[in-house]
């Protein structure tokens, strides 16, 4: 049986392009069209078994076509209509004029490939290819902001140059995936990328770990021999040993090491990638920290960052859809703006663990608002939402006072507790901050600031 034939009419051109790069990846036989003109040919010239038709284009927009369509009985396939400025109104007029289905945009991965699949279940000979992954194996670092293609920019341009490097974030940012893009852009194909965790080697056993040992004919190899031709990724140096933190600098800056029970150097052949949390350099020492740094990324916290959220919170879905066989969720408009504006405090790794937690308690499709404040877990411990409590009952400098309290004792909780971080996302001058903080009686005094 033939792979279905799959037509894309939209006018920007890096959507059709990613679109028919998906589903060609997926398999299926792929035609575009940048407007209804050349639709118009295509339909004629390849009858696809599925059109994807988005709904402004600059000639004759996507519900004029289809309406074209249906008054002339053609095509004779499932429609499936794409939109960024989807309305109901919008929707219902597709449906009436015979579109199987109305898909959003920006596009969720997993979403547009189960919409697909459903479509074509619809067309007179259903046709699809054997199933593949949604996703592919590693991604580059999420995000379309100006902080996150500045970043693949840097990675791009140290990736040339085979020299150790230096990854800097906050716990929870991705300075793992920031690693592995590393190593791919640098041609890591099938090399070697061996992570060694900070806190996992002991001083006592470092010189084995990292450098390996021989003990008559039986040799071990370390984390250096195991990376050989690749990359050895030390997470968090902040949490290596004094000892084994030694014994990493002099290998780095001797270009080489000496095995447990040899007394021949080894050459390195390894680039060496470190990571470190953004407040650990006073835990590292300089000569190791001088042998890395010269190249370094720092990688932003998800806060710095909000444009991002809703194209990460689509990477999550796909990605529990794909690799755990969850139900596909989407999160609705009121949901992305709210977490659009919440300040991550652990970063990516708390938003993909919030939409694992979602999909896993199932649901409607659409996660509301309300569903979604139920897994935020207010970080001040208060026995219910400020907003649930009657404050209009109250005389306003009590209930004001009230308001400060709950307002500033959450932010100082998403602020790690460091009140010079709070200070900027409450926008007021530290001197007074600290005023407000002791009249309301929230006691900071126990709060270890890490500035």
């Amino acid at each position: 049986m033939t792979a279905a034939h799959i037509l894309v009419v939209d006018d920007e051109a890096d959507i059709r392009t990613t679109i028919s790069d998906i589903l060609q990846d997926e398999g299926y036989a792929v035609s575009v069209a940048a407007d209804a003109a050349a639709a118009r040919v295509e339909v004629g010239r390849a009858r696809p078994d599925l059109i994807l038709l988005d709904v402004w284009m600059p000639d004759v927009d996507g519900i004029t076509l289809l309406r074209e369509w249906a008054r002339e009985g053609a095509p004779r396939c499932p429609v499936v209509i794409l939109s960024g400025h989807g309305t109901v109104e919008t929707a219902v007029e597709a449906t009436r004029l015979g579109a199987v289905d109305f898909v959003e945009k920006p596009l969720s991965l997993a979403k547009l490939l189960r919409t697909v699949e459903k479509a074509l279940d619809k067309a007179p000979e259903p046709r699809r290819p054997a199933p593949r992954t949604l996703l592919p194996k590693r991604l580059a670092p999420g995000g379309r902001s100006p902080l996150m293609r500045a970043l693949r920019e840097q990675a791009a341009t140290i990736a040339r140059r085979h020299e150790p490097a230096l990854i800097v974030g906050e716990p929870g940012s991705g300075r793992t995936v920031v690693a592995h893009y590393l190593h791919d852009l640098a041609g890591g194909g099938h090399r070697p990328f061996i992570t060694l965790v900070g806190a996992s080697v002991p001083e006592e056993n470092a010189a084995a770990l990292l450098f390996g040992s021989r003990l008559g004919e039986a040799a071990q190899p370390g984390a250096f021999a195991q990376a050989a031709g690749g990359t050895l990724f030390l997470r968090d140096l902040q949490d290596l040993s004094a000892g084994a933190q030694r014994l990493v600098a002099g290998a780095l800056e001797q270009g080489g090491y000496v095995p447990l029970g040899q007394s021949v150097p080894v050459p390195l052949e390894v680039r060496v990638i470190g990571s470190l949390a953004t407040e650990g350099a006073s835990l590292v020492r300089p000569e190791l920290l001088a042998s890395l740094a010269e190249l370094e990324l720092r990688v932003p916290p998800l806060r710095d960052r909000h444009e991002d959220v809703p194209e990460l919170l689509r990477y999550a879905a796909d990605r529990f859809v794909d690799e755990d066989g969850l139900a596909f969720r989407r999160f609705g408009l009121a949901a992305q703006n709210r977490l659009r504006h919440y300040p991550w405090p652990g970063n990516v790794r708390e938003l993909t663990n919030l939409v694992r937690r979602l999909l896993v308690a199932g649901g409607p499709e659409e996660i509301s608002l309300a569903e979604l404040e139920k897994q935020l877990v207010p970080a001040t411990g208060l026995a219910e939402p400020l907003v649930k409590q009657d404050l209009l009952s109250l005389p306003l400098r009590e209930a004001r006072e009230k308001f400060e309290r709950a307002y500033l004792m959450q932010q100082l909780a998403l602020s790690g507790g460091r009140v010079g971080l709070l200070a900027k996302r409450v926008g007021m001058e530290r001197t007074h901050l600290y005023r407000k903080l002791r009249a309301l009686g929230v006691d900071f005094r126990q709060i270890t600031e890490k500035e």
